[in-house]
């Protein structure tokens, strides 16, 4: 499969620079591939498509604030440092995107606040903005912790033309987000509600978690033509034994499994035993899902409206199908839908 094959031009007004007032009353486009049909709904009338015994599988994993700004020593320049993944809880090493890179090299000292309880020293280069951090800091790794969330701020993406909000630290979380390492939500699971969540439940609808803590491996561009050479960053990752148990007995019954997102189904992709059925995981993943491709769980799937040539937009294009996916987006474009994390979502069934 090419790269060229994502591409479409998607007009800049569309982007979401906000959330919807509330988080079910975003528009909903359904596609169904076996009719090759699209509806236009609200997303509280996902209910609809599900009945008694239908799973709605979940990627719990918390955002924490990644973005910091620190000065370097010396010069006193401001330097923005995006956290990325912790490489060792003893010592304090992370892997860290900083901006302007040109500015930090290996020995570098950075300081986060005036008191300077908060200090990084630069101890490696991993790529052209990539730099490891070791941070040094007078207090248990709690404390250490809780300096970090008091200091960094939630890491929405650039193309959100403006600052950071306080609506951003509630609002860029989805409200089942339990387990904390992640830099970006996952977005399709950003339009529940705890209203709609209740009436899922009450209808009969099975709610599985499992966790992918996301990284920025999912959004990193594509440089390559040839989508089988591209490679993508390994994600932190865990299915439960009762998670798989859950979704196996639903699957047996031939009922309605939601992947909710595209993190969600490189999770369940992951997973999958030689006899088609999900298997508890923990470890790392660098599943990378283009068509054409095999979907073994998941038979339902919700996703947002992303940009051309995205991983995430191949992904969806592997379950929904390519053309049946630019169909729609042509549809989405013409109709206004919002694209991107605060934007729309889409159902395919």
């Amino acid at each position: 499969m090419k790269l060229s094959k994502f591409a479409y031009d998607l007009p800049e007004e569309l982007l979401a620079q906000y959330p919807v007032h509330n988080r079910d009353e975003s528009r909903l486009m359904v596609l169904n591939r076996k009719d090759r049909t699209i509806e236009h709904k609200q997303f509280k009338d996902l209910i609809d498509y599900f009945d008694e015994g239908d799973v709605m599988v979940f990627n719990d994993t918390k955002v924490f604030p990644a973005r910091l700004f620190g000065n370097k020593e010396k010069t006193g320049a401001r330097i923005e440092v995006f956290l990325l993944r912790e490489l060792n809880k003893e010592t304090k090493l992370w892997d860290v995107l900083v901006d302007p890179a040109r500015k930090i090299r290996i020995g570098n000292k950075l300081f986060f606040d005036e008191n300077e309880t908060l200090v990084a020293e630069v101890i490696d280069n991993t790529t052209s903005r990539g730099r490891t951090l070791r941070f040094l800091f007078d207090g248990s790794y709690e404390e250490f912790r809780a300096k970090l969330n008091e200091l960094g701020e939630t890491p929405i993406p650039k193309y959100i033309k403006r600052p950071v909000e306080e609506q951003d630290a509630e609002r860029f979380q989805t409200i089942y987000a339990k387990n904390e390492g992640a830099v970006f939500p996952p977005a399709a699971g950003l339009h529940f509600s705890k209203h709609l969540l209740k009436r899922l439940e009450i209808k009969g609808v099975e709610q599985a978690n499992l966790t992918l803590h996301i990284g920025l491996g999912s959004f990193q561009p594509v440089e390559v033509e040839d989508l089988s050479k591209h490679k993508i960053d390994s994600e932190r990752m865990k299915v439960p034994k009762e998670t798989a148990e859950l979704i196996n007995k639903a699957k047996a019954e031939g009922k309605r499994i939601c992947a909710v997102g595209t993190t969600t189904m490189r999770a369940l992709e992951t997973s999958v035993s030689a006899y088609n059925n999900l298997k508890p995981f923990e470890g790392w993943t660098n599943k990378f899902i283009f068509p054409p491709h095999d979907f073994s769980i998941a038979n339902a799937m919700i996703s947002n409206f992303h940009p051309p040539k995205s991983l995430v937009m191949m992904s969806v294009a592997a379950f929904a199908g390519l053309d049946f996916l630019k169909e729609a987006y042509d549809v989405a474009i013409k109709e206004k839908y919002r694209f991107m994390a605060y934007g729309d979502a889409m159902l395919i069934i």
